[in-house]
Parts: C-alpha cells; structure tokens; sequence
C-alpha cells in the first residue's frame, strides 16, 4: 500500500475502530483525568458510561471535581517494562571487532532507555515499533535506534509478516480545520517521505516538504534532493527493512487472525480499573465527611454584623445567661462520622489482585503478597511466578525485534557512515533469568556443590562468576587448589631422583 491519496479519509477506515481502542488504553494509562472523561462521555453504549468517568455532573467541573484516579494502568506497564529492561539484555554479535563497534552503538545511544519506553509502552499500546535511523545532526557518526508508538503507524503484513510501515504525526501549526501530517513509509531498501495539508477526518492534499518548518528541516538534515510536491524518497542503501513490529503479546482477542498484539489492559480491565476509582474516591469521601464539626446552639454564635452572618469562637470560656432549661442538652454536639477503612483497603486490594492477574503478574510484583519481610530468591521467583511466565513470553516477541533492528543499525553503520561491521555472523538477544540470587543463597548452593562432590572446582568458579573469560577462570582455580593445598604435587619434587 502506497501513501495516501490526495482527499483519502484519515485515519484510514480499516484502521479506525483499531486506533479508536487504542485511545481508551492510552487514557487508563496517561492516567489523566481528563482524558478518560474524554473517552467515557462521548461513549456511544450507555452501560460504559456507568462509571465515574462517564457520568456527567455539574459537581465534575474542574473546580469541583472530586473524583480521584488510581494509576493501577501506568503501574502495569511500568512493572512490565521494569521486568524486562531493567537489566539491559546481553546483545552480542560473533565478531569481536564487530562486537566493539555494537557495545559503541548501544552505550552511545543510550538503547537501554529506549528499551524501557518500548516495554512500557508495548505493554499499555499493545505493541511497539522499533525504528532505525540516522541524522547527522543529532548523531553525526553512528545511526540510531528509535520507538515509535502503535497508533501512530499504518503496518503492511503478509503471513504476519511486517512487510512495510507508515509513520504519520501531526505537525506543529495543526489547527481544528487544518491538521498538518509528516507520512514517513518504510519499505526494504527505502524511506519515504509526504507532507499533507488536511482537516481532522481526511488527509487533505499532498504538499512539497519546504511548506512546514518541521519537514523543511527533515529536507536539510538528510540531503533530502528533489523534495518537490510529491515529496522525497530515502535511499537507505541496505536490504533491510528499518522498522520492526513487537507485539506486546498475541493472540489479539477483539481481532483475531490479526498480527497486532494485545495491551496488558486487553482482559479487558477496564472495569476493574473503573471500579478501583470509585473505591478510592468513596473512600476519600468518607475522610472529608468524618472531618469533626461541632453544632452549637444559635445564642453560642458571634454576630459579625450585619451581612457577614456570625461565627463561632473556640477560644471563648465565658458566655452570656441563655434562655433554655439546663436538662435539654442544648449544649455543644460532636459530629463526627466513621471512616471505613478496612471495607476500603480490603477491596481496593482485592480489586488489584485480580487486574493484576488477569493482566499476567503475579500479586507480589505490585507489594501485595509477603507482608514486607526479606525472602530469599527462590521464594520470590516461586511467588513472582506468573510474572516470571509472562516476562518470558514477552521477551520473547522482544527477543525477534531487537536482533533485526542491531542487524540494521549495524548495516547502516557500514552504508552511511564507512564501518566495516560483519554482518555474516548473527546477532544474539539474551535476557537472563530474571532473578538475581543474594550471595548468601549463591555461597549456600556452591558448598552444596562441594559436599556432594558433583562439581569441580573449575564448574564452581564458573558459577560464581558467569562473566569471566577462561583465562580467569583458570587462574581463580589455580589460587585456590594452592591456597587450600588440594593441587597435586610435583612427582619430582616430593620424590627426587638419586645421582
């Protein structure tokens, strides 16, 4: 599929109902207020406008709007990233000059960061781009890796298959009536650049490049020639395609058969989250309601004049004869209501532990489950098993788009910027387990080892430290057969030979 033709309607009517999903995932996990009364009002099924943010009242003016917003939906997606990146998988390549040049690459362009955004993203978004790019400008030696989130992308699949994407997004200057919009497609072996002219509901007229600042620089920073009215094609000068698709996990339950992920949020949970909102803000309510107020007879009140009513003084220890018989109680009355905070935290808890679940973690992963107390690896991988389960599918859709677009970094390194990267050897993803052992529980497994002699001291320093070379290794082994005198002596040292 070409770029759009000139009057098109955008977004484009296949993707409409897609993009419009993707909206409500991007409300819950913005966790702005306003969005999500954006998206719950204007709602046409009246059942899903049944919750808070649906309800319209002249109390939710913004000055008098007391409903409170649990951000359960960002939490998830940043466990997920957290999960996946917080340690920066071993990316390694069978080179070792090739391997430098990588390790260059993913430091200076700080790739872990751009990993974390991806994971958090992907999970909230339903999945994520990864893109490969250069200017020279921003990076004047190396290409650099980028993320571009779902809905902003028209993808081209076969088999599954990404085959070509478009990036769109709208320029600064966008008005109600005029929306400027940047096409960028990728294609094998080329980029693609348009700048359109037209309204919110259709992509208007195709424009030459020079008529917005935005693209006008895209023209000088790539050398872009020929950026006329139908706009400039980039010569990427590898086979590659410069964009991958990760899905944050599959199968897509509202579309199947599609390629497209699903959010974490896809249970769905959108009334789970829905619900812990109205949990939270009654239980706020019950706070500002059980504020103490005392009710005091009319003759215990000041007059402040007239047209400014009267007032109450606390500080005053003497008043004037009222007129009221002794045995009424017309004296001061406490009112105070009760605040129900267990009923409160055990179903805000409850209401978490189960979007928590539907969403693929376990409880423990939000601090939930152990009641603080310090636990040993084992029983916090055993307790975070269900997140462990879902952080290695998740690496694994990661695992497909990272390699292909290091491949591609490194291809344009050679193409644009006169590397000789080795491209004939595969580039390798590894995420690790997940869950680093204390030394304690590390020291505890090695003197088993020993005990039941079924390790040598060779496999136990290897254990121990997983990222020393042989060299190391062999010197370790040796300092410690001749600290503890288990290494064999010299035959001729200990039994010389006579004249």
């Amino acid at each position: 599929m070409a770029l759009p033709e000139n009057g098109a309607p955008w977004p484009p009517p296949e993707w409409a109902p897609v993009y419009a999903q993707m909206r409500v995932d991007d409300a819950w996990y913005s966790g702005d207020k306003r969005r999500l009364s954006a998206v719950y009002e204007h709602a046409p099924q009246p059942n899903i406008r049944r919750n808070q943010w649906g309800r319209r009242s002249v109390d939710h003016t913004p000055e008098r709007d007391r409903r409170l917003h649990v951000p359960l939906a960002g939490d998830i997606a940043a466990t997920s990233a957290d999960l996946l990146f917080a340690d920066m998988p071993a990316i390694s390549i069978g080179s070792a000059e090739t391997q430098t040049r990588l390790d260059e690459l993913l430091d200076l362009g700080r790739v872990q960061q751009v990993l974390l955004s991806a994971g958090e993203q992907a999970a909230a978004m339903s999945g994520v781009y990864l893109r490969s790019t250069w200017d020279r400008e921003v990076a004047p030696d190396r290409p650099l890796l980028t993320v571009v989130q779902p809905d902003r992308a028209v993808p081209e699949f076969f088999l599954g298959i990404l085959r070509a994407v478009t990036f769109w997004r709208e320029l600064t200057g966008s008005t109600q009536s005029t929306v400027w919009r940047h096409m960028e497609r990728h294609a094998p072996g080329e980029v693609e650049h348009a700048l359109y002219e037209g309204t919110p509901n259709d992509v208007g007229r195709r424009v030459p490049l020079t008529e917005h600042p935005d693209t006008a620089a895209l023209v000088e920073s790539l050398d872009l020639d020929g950026a006329g009215a139908n706009g400039a094609t980039v010569n990427t000068g590898i086979p590659q395609l410069t964009a991958s698709y990760v899905p944050n996990m599959l199968p897509n339950r509202l579309y199947r058969g599609s390629p497209l992920g699903r959010s974490d949020y896809g249970a769905p949970l959108y009334d789970q989250f829905a619900s812990l909102d109205e949990v939270w803000t009654s239980w706020m309510r019950d706070i500002l309601l059980a504020r103490a107020r005392l009710i005091v007879p009319r003759g215990y009140l000041r007059d402040d004049g007239p047209g400014r009513g009267a007032t109450f003084d606390l500080d005053r220890e003497v008043y004037d004869e009222l007129n009221m018989p002794p045995n009424e109680g017309g004296g001061i009355t406490l009112s105070q209501f009760a605040i129900r905070v267990e009923e409160h935290q055990r179903t805000a808890e409850a209401i978490m532990r189960q979007a928590a679940q539907s969403a693929g973690y376990s409880a423990q992963s939000f601090g939930l489950e152990g009641g603080g107390q310090p636990i040993t690896a084992t029983e916090s991988e055993s307790r975070d098993q269900r997140s462990m389960v879902t952080r290695r599918k998740k690496a694994g859709y990661f695992r497909y788009g990272i390699a292909e677009q290091v491949t591609t970094l490194l291809a344009l390194d050679n193409a644009h910027f006169g590397r000789r990267n080795d491209l004939t050897q595969p580039v390798t993803v590894d995420f690790g387990d997940g869950v680093a052992e204390s030394e304690q529980q590390t020291a505890t497994t090695l003197d088993l080892l020993k005990r039941a002699e079924s390790a040598s001291t060779k496999t136990r320093v290897k254990i121990l430290h997983p990222d020393w070379d042989d060299t190391a290794v062999a010197a370790e082994v040796a300092a410690i057969l001749a600290e503890t005198g288990a290494a064999a002596p010299d035959p001729v040292a200990t039994f010389p030979m006579s004249a």
